[in-house]
C-alpha cells in the first residue's frame, strides 16, 4: 500500500517547482518545472484514496455557477 504521505510530496514538489520556475529566467528551467509540476499533480491525483476524489467532486459540484440567469416569461397576455 502507498504511504498517504506520498501525494503531499508531490504537492510539495509540484509547488516548489513553480516557485523555481518564477525565480529563475532560462527557458529550459521554465519547461521543466512546469512539465515536473504537471508530472506531479498527475502522478499525485493518481495515487490519492478514492475518498479525497469523492470530496473533490462533492466540492466541485456544490460551487457550480449559473451560465444564464432565469428568465420571467408571461404567457398570458390580457
Amino acid at each position: 500500500m502507498i504511504l498517504p504521505i506520498f501525494p503531499l510530496l508531490f504537492l510539495i514538489t509540484c509547488i516548489s517547482s513553480v516557485i523555481w520556475y518564477q525565480r529563475t529566467g532560462n527557458d529550459i528551467f521554465g519547461v521543466l518545472a512546469c512539465g515536473s509540476a504537471l508530472a506531479c499533480v498527475i502522478w499525485g491525483l493518481v495515487i490519492s484514496h478514492w475518498l479525497i476524489h469523492l470530496l473533490s467532486l462533492i466540492i466541485l459540484l456544490k460551487f457550480k455557477t449559473p451560465i444564464l440567469g432565469a428568465i420571467q416569461v408571461n404567457i398570458n397576455s390580457k
